[in-house]
């Protein structure tokens, strides 16, 4: 039986990363070892630190990423993409030209017979009004059509710099200090959750490694980062595990 790999928040491109192609070939290595052993791949979001499809551009870079998931999706490899807070503006290219199938909504589905809850899980149980404000008005296809009216050398150049001050403000660096079961947001999410039983929430977004299992025999992953922590879970069909390159 086949693995099936999730990732998350490796922020291609972040100007906080001081050597990027030695990050990219990092998570390109990773990528071509699973090749042989992988059914599915899904991509939880915050791959890129900044990422927008202009009509007839998209950002410079990632050549060697891009390329390698090309090549899983040509070996019959299924590729989710979620999008996350810092790439949402992906449209149809990633789609039309590598072959993945792009989730802008959590996405449940079933995997060797277990539920899955999949997100980024930016805006799953936060109340933070700023961020909901925030993250309502990245969303908002007026404010996107806007910004698409800008040259792409000042768009990109602003997001970039936006993604830096903001990673700059967080004492912790790239990666999260765990607050607690009881203080974390996308736990407690998982823990309030009422629809029908989910085995397995998994998210990125948080910068953390956890693995924890509720009372109601749910298990809530958070899945780490590619910028510092080098994480990824995989399931087997029986064990789910988090692990680190």
């Amino acid at each position: 039986m086949k693995k099936i790999y999730f990732i998350s928040d490796a922020h291609l491109g972040s100007l906080m990363v001081e050597n990027a192609r030695e990050q990219e070939k990092r998570l390109v290595t990773w990528l071509d070892g699973i090749k042989n052993e992988a059914a599915a791949l899904y991509l939880l979001g915050d791959m890129f630190d900044f990422w927008y499809e202009y009509r007839l551009v998209v950002p410079r870079g990632y050549t060697r990423f891009l390329g390698k998931l090309a090549e899983l999706a040509d070996a019959g490899i299924e590729l989710h993409f979620f999008i996350g807070n810092h790439d949402i503006w992906t449209f149809d290219y990633l789609e039309k030209e590598i072959g993945m199938t792009i989730h802008r909504k959590p996405y449940i589905t079933e995997i060797y017979g277990k539920r899955f809850f999949l997100a980024h899980g930016d805006g799953l149980g936060d109340p933070s009004l700023r961020f909901k404000l925030i993250r309502g008005l990245f969303h908002n296809r007026l404010a996107q059509i806007l910004f698409s009216a800008l040259h792409p050398r000042i768009g990109v150049g602003i997001g970039l710099l936006w993604s830096k001050q903001s990673r700059k403000k967080k004492e912790s660096g790239f990666s999260a200090k765990y607050l607690g079961e009881d203080k974390e947001h996308l736990v407690q999410f998982a823990k309030a959750y009422t629809g029908e039983h989910i085995d397995f929430f998994v998210f990125g977004h948080r910068h953390i490694i956890l693995n924890l299992e509720l009372r109601n025999k749910s298990r809530v992953a958070i899945i780490g980062d590619w910028m510092e922590l080098f994480s990824y879970a995989v399931f087997d069909g029986k064990t789910f595990l988090v692990e680190q390159v």
